[in-house]
Protein backbone atom coordinates (compact mmCIF):
# COMPACT_ATOMS: atom_id res chain seq x y z
CA UNK A 1 0.00 0.00 0.00
CA UNK A 2 1.03 3.17 -0.92
CA UNK A 3 0.19 6.15 1.51
CA UNK A 4 0.64 10.26 1.05
CA UNK A 5 1.82 11.69 4.45
CA UNK A 6 1.22 15.53 4.34
CA UNK A 7 0.29 18.13 7.18
CA UNK A 8 -0.63 21.94 7.30
CA UNK A 9 2.16 23.29 10.20
CA UNK A 10 5.11 22.26 7.71
CA UNK A 11 7.12 19.96 6.54
CA UNK A 12 9.71 20.51 9.47
CA UNK A 13 7.16 20.20 12.22
CA UNK A 14 8.09 17.69 15.05
CA UNK A 15 4.06 16.31 14.40
CA UNK A 16 4.77 14.88 10.93
CA UNK A 17 7.91 13.08 11.78
CA UNK A 18 6.50 11.72 14.95
CA UNK A 19 3.80 10.16 12.96
CA UNK A 20 6.06 9.44 9.86
CA UNK A 21 8.77 7.29 12.14
CA UNK A 22 5.58 5.18 13.43
CA UNK A 23 4.16 4.75 9.52
CA UNK A 24 7.50 3.11 8.52
CA UNK A 25 7.18 0.56 10.91
CA UNK A 26 4.21 -1.25 9.01
CA UNK A 27 5.93 -3.79 6.65
CA UNK A 28 4.93 -3.23 3.09
CA UNK A 29 3.83 0.09 3.72
CA UNK A 30 5.42 3.04 1.45
CA UNK A 31 5.20 6.27 2.57
CA UNK A 32 5.40 9.37 0.41
CA UNK A 33 5.65 12.49 2.16
CA UNK A 34 4.41 15.79 0.07
CA UNK A 35 3.82 18.73 2.94
CA UNK A 36 3.69 22.51 2.64
CA UNK A 37 7.23 24.00 3.02
CA UNK A 38 6.09 26.15 5.92
CA UNK A 39 2.90 26.88 8.34
CA UNK A 40 -0.72 27.03 6.42
CA UNK A 41 -2.73 26.12 9.37
CA UNK A 42 -6.55 27.41 8.85
CA UNK A 43 -6.08 27.04 5.35
CA UNK A 44 -9.46 24.74 5.13
CA UNK A 45 -9.32 23.12 1.86
CA UNK A 46 -8.09 26.18 -0.10
CA UNK A 47 -6.04 25.65 -3.37
CA UNK A 48 -3.31 27.44 -5.32
CA UNK A 49 -4.65 28.62 -8.84
CA UNK A 50 -3.51 32.02 -9.55
CA UNK A 51 0.67 31.13 -9.76
CA UNK A 52 2.53 27.91 -10.35
CA UNK A 53 3.37 26.00 -7.28
CA UNK A 54 7.14 25.54 -6.41
CA UNK A 55 8.66 22.15 -5.16
CA UNK A 56 11.13 21.65 -3.66
CA UNK A 57 13.15 18.35 -2.91
CA UNK A 58 14.08 17.19 0.59
CA UNK A 59 16.32 14.87 2.11
CA UNK A 60 15.27 13.90 6.07
CA UNK A 61 17.83 13.30 8.46
CA UNK A 62 17.57 9.87 8.11
CA UNK A 63 18.04 9.65 4.75
CA UNK A 64 14.63 9.88 3.37
CA UNK A 65 13.35 11.79 1.17
CA UNK A 66 10.33 14.12 0.57
CA UNK A 67 8.68 17.19 -1.11
CA UNK A 68 8.08 20.63 0.45
CA UNK A 69 5.83 22.54 -1.76
CA UNK A 70 4.74 26.62 -1.23
CA UNK A 71 1.05 25.57 -1.25
CA UNK A 72 -1.58 24.65 0.59
CA UNK A 73 -2.06 20.87 2.15
CA UNK A 74 -4.81 20.17 -0.39
CA UNK A 75 -2.41 21.50 -2.90
CA UNK A 76 -0.03 18.28 -1.80
CA UNK A 77 -2.47 16.16 -1.62
CA UNK A 78 -3.37 16.90 -5.67
CA UNK A 79 0.01 16.59 -6.57
CA UNK A 80 0.66 13.40 -4.79
CA UNK A 81 -2.39 12.66 -6.88
CA UNK A 82 -0.74 13.30 -9.79
CA UNK A 83 2.56 11.45 -8.98
CA UNK A 84 4.60 14.18 -7.79
CA UNK A 85 6.58 11.19 -5.45
CA UNK A 86 6.36 8.29 -8.01
CA UNK A 87 2.63 7.17 -7.86
CA UNK A 88 -0.92 7.22 -6.87
CA UNK A 89 -1.53 7.42 -3.07
CA UNK A 90 -3.81 4.52 -1.74
CA UNK A 91 -4.44 6.47 1.56
CA UNK A 92 -4.36 10.28 2.79
CA UNK A 93 -3.20 10.94 6.36
CA UNK A 94 -2.63 14.41 7.18
CA UNK A 95 -0.26 15.26 10.80
CA UNK A 96 0.10 15.03 13.56
CA UNK A 97 -1.68 18.26 13.95
CA UNK A 98 0.11 20.54 17.14
CA UNK A 99 -3.14 21.57 18.66
CA UNK A 100 -6.90 20.38 18.27
CA UNK A 101 -8.78 19.97 15.04
CA UNK A 102 -12.28 19.55 17.13
CA UNK A 103 -15.57 20.49 16.68
CA UNK A 104 -16.77 22.64 13.86
CA UNK A 105 -13.25 24.06 14.00
CA UNK A 106 -12.54 21.19 11.52
CA UNK A 107 -14.03 23.41 8.62
CA UNK A 108 -11.06 26.05 8.93
CA UNK A 109 -8.63 22.91 9.26
CA UNK A 110 -5.79 22.30 6.98
CA UNK A 111 -4.98 19.24 8.60
CA UNK A 112 -8.66 18.13 8.23
CA UNK A 113 -8.77 19.60 4.37
CA UNK A 114 -5.96 17.22 3.23
CA UNK A 115 -7.61 14.54 4.75
CA UNK A 116 -11.15 15.29 3.15
CA UNK A 117 -9.32 15.63 -0.44
CA UNK A 118 -9.00 11.90 -0.15
CA UNK A 119 -12.85 11.36 -0.02
CA UNK A 120 -13.15 13.73 -2.99
CA UNK A 121 -10.90 11.50 -4.81
CA UNK A 122 -12.19 8.75 -3.58
CA UNK A 123 -9.91 7.32 -1.23
CA UNK A 124 -9.86 6.81 2.59
CA UNK A 125 -8.51 10.06 4.94
CA UNK A 126 -7.04 9.81 8.06
CA UNK A 127 -6.66 13.46 9.86
CA UNK A 128 -4.67 12.75 13.19
CA UNK A 129 -4.29 15.85 16.10
CA UNK A 130 -3.33 16.38 19.36
CA UNK A 131 -3.72 18.94 21.79
CA UNK A 132 -0.83 20.46 23.60
CA UNK A 133 0.23 20.17 27.66
CA UNK A 134 -1.20 23.80 29.05
CA UNK A 135 -3.79 24.40 25.72
CA UNK A 136 -6.64 22.86 27.25
CA UNK A 137 -8.25 22.06 24.55
CA UNK A 138 -7.36 24.67 22.30
CA UNK A 139 -4.35 25.08 19.60
CA UNK A 140 -2.02 26.63 21.20
CA UNK A 141 1.48 25.08 21.64
CA UNK A 142 1.43 25.89 25.14
CA UNK A 143 3.28 23.03 27.21
CA UNK A 144 4.55 21.41 24.23
CA UNK A 145 3.62 17.60 22.99
CA UNK A 146 4.55 14.35 23.34
CA UNK A 147 3.27 12.23 20.08
CA UNK A 148 4.51 9.03 20.77
CA UNK A 149 1.08 7.57 21.88
CA UNK A 150 -1.00 9.14 19.46
CA UNK A 151 1.36 8.59 16.85
CA UNK A 152 1.55 4.64 17.62
CA UNK A 153 -2.26 4.77 17.38
CA UNK A 154 -2.67 6.05 13.97
CA UNK A 155 -0.47 3.65 12.55
CA UNK A 156 -2.31 0.97 14.18
CA UNK A 157 -5.50 2.39 11.89
CA UNK A 158 -3.58 2.40 8.92
CA UNK A 159 -2.18 -1.33 9.73
CA UNK A 160 -5.51 -2.66 10.65
CA UNK A 161 -7.17 -0.23 7.67
CA UNK A 162 -9.33 -2.55 6.46
CA UNK A 163 -10.57 -4.13 10.07
CA UNK A 164 -11.55 -0.43 11.41
CA UNK A 165 -13.38 0.39 7.97
CA UNK A 166 -10.85 3.08 7.07
CA UNK A 167 -11.92 1.98 3.37
CA UNK A 168 -12.67 4.45 0.31
CA UNK A 169 -14.40 7.17 0.62
CA UNK A 170 -14.11 7.15 4.60
CA UNK A 171 -12.59 9.97 6.50
CA UNK A 172 -11.86 9.65 10.22
CA UNK A 173 -10.51 12.85 12.04
CA UNK A 174 -8.48 11.72 14.93
CA UNK A 175 -8.12 13.94 18.37
CA UNK A 176 -5.40 13.25 21.09
CA UNK A 177 -5.30 14.72 24.36
CA UNK A 178 -1.91 16.31 25.91
CA UNK A 179 -1.24 13.02 27.81
CA UNK A 180 -1.74 9.18 27.72
CA UNK A 181 -4.95 8.51 26.60
CA UNK A 182 -7.06 6.17 28.80
CA UNK A 183 -9.75 4.97 26.12
CA UNK A 184 -10.28 5.87 22.21
CA UNK A 185 -14.09 6.21 21.22
CA UNK A 186 -16.25 6.89 18.15
CA UNK A 187 -17.49 10.31 18.59
CA UNK A 188 -19.47 13.28 16.37
CA UNK A 189 -18.42 16.62 15.85
CA UNK A 190 -18.95 18.98 18.86
CA UNK A 191 -19.58 22.92 18.83
CA UNK A 192 -17.10 25.58 19.77
CA UNK A 193 -17.77 28.73 21.30
CA UNK A 194 -14.97 30.82 20.72
CA UNK A 195 -14.81 34.15 22.99
CA UNK A 196 -14.19 36.58 20.03
CA UNK A 197 -14.25 40.28 19.94
CA UNK A 198 -12.35 43.27 18.32
CA UNK A 199 -9.37 44.33 19.23
CA UNK A 200 -7.37 47.99 17.68
CA UNK A 201 -3.38 46.99 17.79
CA UNK A 202 -0.91 49.67 17.73
CA UNK A 203 1.99 49.79 15.15
CA UNK A 204 1.22 50.75 11.27
CA UNK A 205 -0.17 48.89 8.87
CA UNK A 206 1.24 46.19 6.19
CA UNK A 207 1.20 47.89 2.62
CA UNK A 208 -2.08 46.71 1.16
CA UNK A 209 -1.01 44.55 -1.80
CA UNK A 210 -3.19 44.76 -5.01
CA UNK A 211 -5.53 41.77 -6.10
CA UNK A 212 -7.06 41.88 -9.85
CA UNK A 213 -6.85 44.82 -11.36
CA UNK A 214 -10.45 47.20 -12.42
CA UNK A 215 -10.27 48.60 -15.73
CA UNK A 216 -11.33 52.03 -13.48
CA UNK A 217 -10.98 53.12 -10.16
CA UNK A 218 -14.15 51.99 -8.27
CA UNK A 219 -13.10 52.44 -4.67
CA UNK A 220 -11.57 54.81 -2.67
CA UNK A 221 -9.10 53.14 0.70
CA UNK A 222 -8.95 55.68 3.50
CA UNK A 223 -6.55 54.95 6.79
CA UNK A 224 -5.58 51.83 7.32
CA UNK A 225 -5.13 49.68 11.07
CA UNK A 226 -4.30 46.66 12.51
CA UNK A 227 -6.75 44.75 14.20
CA UNK A 228 -7.50 41.46 15.53
CA UNK A 229 -10.76 39.34 16.34
CA UNK A 230 -9.86 35.59 16.67
CA UNK A 231 -8.78 34.56 20.18
CA UNK A 232 -7.27 31.23 21.14
CA UNK A 233 -9.18 30.31 23.91
CA UNK A 234 -12.53 28.59 24.03
CA UNK A 235 -15.17 26.67 25.39
CA UNK A 236 -17.28 24.13 24.33
CA UNK A 237 -20.83 22.28 24.58
CA UNK A 238 -20.19 19.53 27.14
CA UNK A 239 -22.66 17.40 25.11
CA UNK A 240 -21.46 13.68 25.76
CA UNK A 241 -20.88 11.71 22.34
CA UNK A 242 -18.65 14.65 21.08
CA UNK A 243 -15.51 14.92 20.66
CA UNK A 244 -14.77 17.70 22.34
CA UNK A 245 -16.83 15.56 25.22
CA UNK A 246 -14.53 12.82 24.76
CA UNK A 247 -10.91 14.56 24.74
CA UNK A 248 -11.91 16.61 27.60
CA UNK A 249 -11.93 13.99 29.60
CA UNK A 250 -8.72 12.26 28.38
CA UNK A 251 -9.95 10.11 25.58
CA UNK A 252 -8.93 9.72 21.62
CA UNK A 253 -11.71 10.65 19.55
CA UNK A 254 -12.42 9.03 16.12
CA UNK A 255 -15.27 10.94 14.11
CA UNK A 256 -16.26 9.82 10.81
CA UNK A 257 -16.92 12.90 8.80
CA UNK A 258 -18.16 13.63 5.22
CA UNK A 259 -18.01 16.11 2.51
CA UNK A 260 -21.59 15.38 1.73
CA UNK A 261 -22.71 18.62 3.06
CA UNK A 262 -26.01 18.79 1.65
CA UNK A 263 -28.78 18.71 4.20
CA UNK A 264 -31.36 16.41 3.26
CA UNK A 265 -34.03 17.21 5.76
CA UNK A 266 -34.13 20.53 4.98
CA UNK A 267 -34.79 19.90 1.55
CA UNK A 268 -37.84 18.51 2.01
CA UNK A 269 -39.13 21.16 4.45
CA UNK A 270 -38.53 24.25 1.82
CA UNK A 271 -40.30 25.56 -0.39
CA UNK A 272 -39.51 25.26 -4.10
CA UNK A 273 -42.48 27.17 -5.84
CA UNK A 274 -41.88 30.09 -3.06
CA UNK A 275 -38.27 29.60 -4.23
CA UNK A 276 -38.98 29.47 -8.14
CA UNK A 277 -40.96 32.32 -7.41
CA UNK A 278 -38.49 34.32 -6.32
CA UNK A 279 -36.64 34.40 -9.36
CA UNK A 280 -39.44 35.58 -11.45
CA UNK A 281 -40.21 38.81 -8.40
CA UNK A 282 -36.76 39.51 -9.05
CA UNK A 283 -37.01 40.80 -12.26
CA UNK A 284 -34.79 38.58 -13.91
CA UNK A 285 -34.82 37.62 -17.85
CA UNK A 286 -36.55 33.97 -17.57
CA UNK A 287 -35.74 31.47 -20.66
CA UNK A 288 -37.08 28.37 -21.67
CA UNK A 289 -35.82 25.56 -20.24
CA UNK A 290 -34.19 24.43 -23.39
CA UNK A 291 -32.55 28.06 -23.27
CA UNK A 292 -31.50 27.53 -19.96
CA UNK A 293 -29.66 24.07 -20.65
CA UNK A 294 -28.18 25.42 -23.34
CA UNK A 295 -26.61 28.27 -21.74
CA UNK A 296 -25.75 26.17 -18.75
CA UNK A 297 -23.32 24.41 -21.25
CA UNK A 298 -21.78 27.69 -22.48
CA UNK A 299 -23.42 27.09 -26.45
CA UNK A 300 -25.52 30.32 -26.37
CA UNK A 301 -26.26 33.89 -24.40
CA UNK A 302 -29.27 36.15 -24.56
CA UNK A 303 -26.48 38.08 -26.39
CA UNK A 304 -25.34 35.63 -28.99
CA UNK A 305 -23.07 32.17 -29.05
CA UNK A 306 -20.06 31.88 -26.51
CA UNK A 307 -18.51 28.89 -27.85
CA UNK A 308 -18.59 27.30 -31.53
CA UNK A 309 -19.43 23.26 -31.15
CA UNK A 310 -18.44 21.43 -33.91
CA UNK A 311 -21.11 18.66 -33.17
CA UNK A 312 -24.78 19.94 -32.77
CA UNK A 313 -26.15 19.83 -29.62
CA UNK A 314 -28.89 17.58 -28.62
CA UNK A 315 -30.73 19.80 -26.15
CA UNK A 316 -32.78 16.74 -24.72
CA UNK A 317 -29.60 15.00 -24.17
CA UNK A 318 -28.17 17.85 -21.96
CA UNK A 319 -31.09 18.27 -19.81
CA UNK A 320 -31.37 14.50 -19.21
CA UNK A 321 -27.59 14.56 -17.95
CA UNK A 322 -28.45 17.40 -15.76
CA UNK A 323 -31.10 15.56 -14.03
CA UNK A 324 -29.71 12.35 -13.74
CA UNK A 325 -28.04 11.10 -10.39
CA UNK A 326 -25.21 10.30 -11.94
CA UNK A 327 -24.41 13.71 -13.31
CA UNK A 328 -23.40 14.98 -9.57
CA UNK A 329 -20.84 11.92 -8.81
Amino acid sequence: MRLLLTNDDGIEAAGLHALRDALLRIPGLEVMVVAPDGNRSATGRSITTRRPIVSRHVTFADGGVGWAIDGTPVDCVRLGWHELAGGKPDLIVAGINHGANLGDDITYSGTAGAALEGHHLGLPGLAVSQVARDAGLGFTDEGGYDFRAVAAFAAQLVAKAQDVGLVKGTVLNVNAPAGDPSHAELTRLGRRVYKDGLRRLEGEAPERAARHGAAEPVVTYGNAERISIYGVTATHDEEPGTDLYAVARGHISVTPVTLRWTDLARIEELHTPSIDAALVDSGAHIVSDEEAALEAHGRTSPAGPLVQSAAPVDVEDLTHAAESPSAAE
